[in-house]
């Protein structure tokens, strides 16, 4: 897995935009309530993966974790010498593939990351380097149709369709940094505030969570993947004060954004 690790530690040093994300820390990472808007597939390459309130999923090094569109989960990072993850996440169109058993019947699966599944990872990350992003589709299928033929056959029925609340990311997300009103949301989506609040409120949420989520799931993001200034990240997701998108930080995912950049950092 070290020389996986280095490979992609190389196409990360590109600076390209990218069909992939790795988040990496040295030391442990806990972090509550963390958004899974859309299908995530996570290569753990180093360290241990833990989930869920009381760890009952647990993903070691050489395996892999497929997760749902679950709304929050909690999650342990914890290195050995280091915790380094490979993530990547998927359309709801890209599992258009499998309309016969899409049903949305299990919250996520795993295994080990075999010989096929490791050179096929390698190839997506070196391809990633040079295609352009009109193809990243194309790929994201292909690797759904190679764990389907490959026995995992739960990801033909792991996903259903998006959500309200899905929606509303998605809508939120073409402009993080913006203030998103009630009245502008509906618009956005041809219903009128009444009904928007309703069919939310059937789905556990509301107007506030949802957007807090977006803007707070997008600085989360950015924490573990850059270096940026946490001041600069607080303006990308739309917050004026760097103290407020610290307070919000905090209250929903049970840790600063500097207390998590710590972690990345060696002492």
């Amino acid at each position: 897995m070290q020389e996986m690790i280095s490979r992609v530690k190389e196409v990360l040093g590109e600076g390209r935009q990218l069909p992939f994300s790795a988040y990496r820390s040295l030391k442990e990472q806990r972090i509550l309530n963390a958004p899974i808007v859309k299908p995530l597939l996570i290569f753990v390459l180093a360290g241990v993966k833990k989930l869920g309130r009381d760890d009952e999923i647990v993903c070691p090094t050489g395996s892999f974790l497929f997760l749902s569109n679950t709304p929050t989960i909690d999650m342990r990072n914890m290195p050995g010498d280091e915790y380094f993850a490979v993530l990547i996440e998927f359309e709801f169109g890209d599992f258009d593939q499998f309309k016969s058993t899409r049903n949305n019947e299990g919250g996520y699966f795993q295994g080990a990351i075999d010989e096929v599944l490791a050179k096929t990872l390698q190839q997506y990350v070196e391809w990633s380097v040079f295609a352009p992003r009109e193809l990243w589709s194309f790929r994201r299928q292909e690797l759904l149709r190679l764990l389907y033929l490959s026995g995992y056959e739960a990801v033909g029925s792991i996903v259903g369709h998006p959500s309200l609340s899905h929606q509303l990311h998605e809508i939120i997300s073409e402009d993080i940094a913006d203030s998103w009103s009630v009245e502008r949301l509906a618009q956005k989506l041809a219903i009128s505030e009444s009904t928007l609040r309703r069919k939310l409120q059937t789905e556990g949420t509301s107007i506030k969570s949802v957007v807090n989520r977006t803007k707070l799931g997008h600085g989360l993001s950015l924490v573990q993947t850059t270096m940026e200034p946490i001041g600069r990240i607080a303006e990308q997701c739309g917050y004026h004060s760097q103290s407020r998108f610290t307070n919000k930080f905090k209250q929903l995912f049970g840790i600063t954004p500097t207390e998590l950049r710590k972690t990345r950092i060696c002492d």
